[in-house]
């Protein structure tokens, strides 16, 4: 009976074995003939075409076009884009280290980053960019100005600019440099005893700068610690579970990846031994935490290691890797999906399950499965990584949005510097209300249109009026109404003043202290700052988070 046993699973196991080896047959032999007819139908494009085409932008379109049917995660990158590759998947490049920005028709210095080139040539927020190397850039986008400062570390780019506030073009000679943004773009005591770290992204070393800037914090005294994943798209996963392992034991589970290929079911488990197991630990997160950022939230959220607050996550739980292709050109290609301790897969978007109009399915909230975490709370797998504590986000009034639209805000800021030579410290820089006073009086002579939503919805009364064909009464009332609505409009300025105010600081302390200074000044005023600090300051609350029976705020 045995001997008949194993000769059974020596068929299946051979069947199995030919049916795997028949389906590899079949796919290359399908490989070689699209390719083989693609080969030929190219040929006789280019042998017989009227015109004269490209074939480089046709065969890099018709790859696009075929990549676009799977993930936008799945990216060809051609040898052109070399430099956007490696800014994408190291954080570095070779260029002047600014962010510019599109007005009108010009592009203009949005801001230099400290301690690039850019800074150190004097570069400042408005300045206009008028010709790069001596090729006039006028009309020309973001993207294509971009293209031109990027370069090899060591040359040397001939920028002319008209400075803000300014008439006279002048010529500056800048040294491109190796640019590198931090992982930990800000790290510092929001309070005596609390610890704050931004980390911006998960490239090399990321985990190591945590760990760092967390024992210099350490020897200032901190007793809890806040870590800030807002915004930070992701990077790579061992930094996301080397970060995890400085607050967890050596030999945790933090992350398993499976994919179609054998090789791609992996373990990641904690390899160090911890630096503190017990800090009271809050992570930061908003609706622009993605990937690795997720893995490191619901990590410590499966593993009640700490508290996470603010927004669900962006819900990326696919993993990719790049291969290499010929002629320098790369493919990132998702090979995996990515589980947490729990279980769960935080994958919000199916991308192989599309509606009838070709649109990708997202997880629907009522289909979400519970999982438990180590201490027993239940979790669920919905599309990104649900809050223990959720703070609805702010939302910016109309004219708010407007301003920041025409760049008022921008401008402003920028008027101020050139009328302030310094300010106080960023922490402690107020915009007062004699400053808001000079706002006004600025954007008195600023061009600001805008409708709000109750101006839309009496548009819509309006024609559903003149359908009906109502009374010529209630066109009366309607124009009252819309008379009413303007006078309440024109006082926009002064009933969302908090809002602009907050904006209007941030935005000059970033003139004077960058990066750094415009994250410490917004910690004053961050909603999910203030709570976050309110829990650490209540031990109570922030254990009964962690047990099992706690319920999500």
């Amino acid at each position: 009976m045995k001997h008949k046993k194993r000769n059974v699973w020596i068929i299946i196991s051979f069947v199995l074995l030919t049916s795997l080896s028949i389906g590899f047959v079949r796919n290359d032999f399908e490989i070689a003939k699209n390719l083989d007819i693609y080969a030929t139908l190219l040929r006789q494009l280019n042998e017989n075409y009227v015109d004269d085409i490209n074939v480089s932008d046709l065969v890099e379109g018709s790859i696009k076009a075929m990549l676009n049917k799977m993930d936008p995660y799945t990216v060809f990158y051609p040898e052109s884009q070399m430099e956007e590759f490696k800014l994408l998947t190291t954080g570095h490049y070779g260029g002047i280290g600014a962010t510019i920005l599109q007005e009108e028709e010009y592009v203009v210095v949005s801001e230099p980053y400290e301690g690039t080139p850019a800074y150190k040539s004097g570069l400042q927020a408005g300045d206009k960019i008028v010709k790069v190397n001596d090729k006039d850039v006028k009309n020309k986008t973001v993207s294509d100005v971009s293209a031109l400062l990027r370069g090899q570390p060591g040359t040397t780019v001939k920028l002319d600019i008209i400075p803000y506030g300014r008439k006279s073009i002048i010529s500056k000679n800048i040294v491109r440099e190796e640019i590198k943004f931090p992982n930990v773009t800000y790290s510092g005591k929001v309070n005596d005893d609390v610890g704050y770290i931004y980390l911006s992204q998960f490239m090399e070393n990321a985990s190591l700068d945590v760990k760092n800037a967390f024992l210099a914090l350490k020897e200032e005294g901190i007793n809890s610690l806040i870590l800030d994943l807002r915004g930070n798209g992701g990077g790579l996963l061992n930094e996301a579970v080397d970060l995890v392992n400085l607050f967890v034991d050596k030999g945790e589970l933090i992350v398993s990846t499976k994919g179609k290929l054998p090789d791609k079911n992996q373990l990641y488990f904690t390899r160090n031994e911890p630096v503190d197991t017990k800090i009271p630990l809050i992570v930061l997160v908003d609706a622009y935490s993605a990937s690795a950022s997720e893995i490191v939230s619901g990590a410590i959220q499966d593993l009640d290691r700490g508290v996470v607050v603010g927004q669900r996550t962006y819900g990326k739980g696919l993993v990719q890797n790049v291969l290499p292709l010929s002629y320098n050109t790369k493919l990132k290609v998702t090979v995996s999906k990515y589980y947490i301790p729990s279980g769960r897969c935080i994958q919000k978007i199916d991308y192989s399950d599309k509606d009838s109009s070709g649109k990708s399915k997202s997880k629907i909230d009522s289909n979400a499965v519970a999982f438990k975490t180590k201490n027993g709370r239940t979790v669920y797998d919905y599309g990104g990584v649900e809050p223990d504590i959720v703070i609805t986000p702010e939302t910016y009034s109309t004219i708010l949005l407007a301003m920041l639209e025409k760049r008022i805000i921008f401008n402003y800021a920028n008027e101020f510097k050139l009328k302030n030579n310094k300010i106080p410290s960023a922490k402690d820089f107020v915009f007062t209300n004699e400053m808001y006073d000079d706002f006004l009086a600025y954007v008195a002579n600023q061009h600001i249109e805008y409708e709000t939503f109750t101006e839309k919805q009496i548009k819509n009364l309006e024609q559903s009026v003149k359908d009906d064909k109502f009374s010529i009464e209630v066109d009366k009332e309607i124009k009252e109404l819309k008379e009413a609505v303007q006078k309440e409009k024109n006082n926009d300025l002064q009933r969302y003043k908090k809002e602009i105010k907050e904006l209007l600081t941030l935005e000059i302390v970033n003139r004077y202290y960058y990066q750094k200074g415009r994250i410490e000044a917004s910690l004053q005023i961050d909603p999910e700052m203030i709570k976050a600090k309110e829990l650490l300051h209540n031990p109570h609350e922030y254990s009964v988070l962690l047990k099992a029976n706690s319920k999500k705020k």
